[in-house]
């Protein structure tokens, strides 16, 4: 019997063409971190099966609107740093893979921990960047400057980071709860 895949690979670009039409519009409006990519990361990595495309779809989300980035405003790549954001995409992949069920209390905690994962280790990239100056000063200046609520920087993108992430995992654990439930009462009924 052979397996449909269209209601998975459906899922699959609606999430990507989300997450990079909200990453391009938060970027011109300034909202920055402020975009469904770590909530789909999360998501994918607990509820996709085939592990390959729950680390694929952050990451293709990502170079997509960064490829966009660079060439509507050459803003898309902007050195090493920008390798420690997409590994700390692939990180909350692998958080994701260890939440077996989703619910309310997992869901927001798994968020607001993809949301810290994803500041240590993009600040990191920062640091070896050299931004903040190298050694030990620069790596603690470099995470003071990104400390959130000490910062006016820091506090922005973080607070952007986190607030994106419990918004749309809430949006899409939802809807897959809701559509999952829907399914099943169906199946009951007929």
């Amino acid at each position: 019997m052979k397996q449909n895949n269209t209601p998975t690979f459906l899922l699959c670009a609606a999430l990507v063409i989300l997450a990079v039409i909200s990453r391009l519009l938060n970027a011109e409006m300034h909202w920055y971190n402020f975009s469904p990519i770590i909530a789909m990361s999360l998501f994918s990595g607990s509820l996709l099966k085939r592990k390959s495309i729950a680390y694929l779809l952050p990451l293709l989300a990502y170079l997509i609107s960064d490829v966009y980035l660079q060439i509507s405003a050459g803003t898309g790549f902007y050195g090493v740093s920008q390798f420690f954001v997409y590994g700390a995409m692939a990180l909350v992949v692998l958080l994701g893979t260890s939440m077996r069920r989703p619910n309310v209390l997992s869901v927001f905690g798994y968020s607001v921990g993809s949301a810290l994962l994803f500041w240590v280790v993009s600040n990191f990239g920062v640091f070896l960047g050299g931004y903040w100056g190298t050694g030990l000063s620069g790596l603690f200046q470099t995470y003071y400057m990104a400390l959130p609520f000490l910062t006016p920087n820091g506090t922005e993108l973080f607070f952007n980071s986190l607030v994106g992430t419990l918004i749309f995992s809430s949006i899409m654990f939802g809807i897959y709860a809701l559509a999952k439930n829907k399914i099943a009462a169906l199946k009951i009924v007929g």
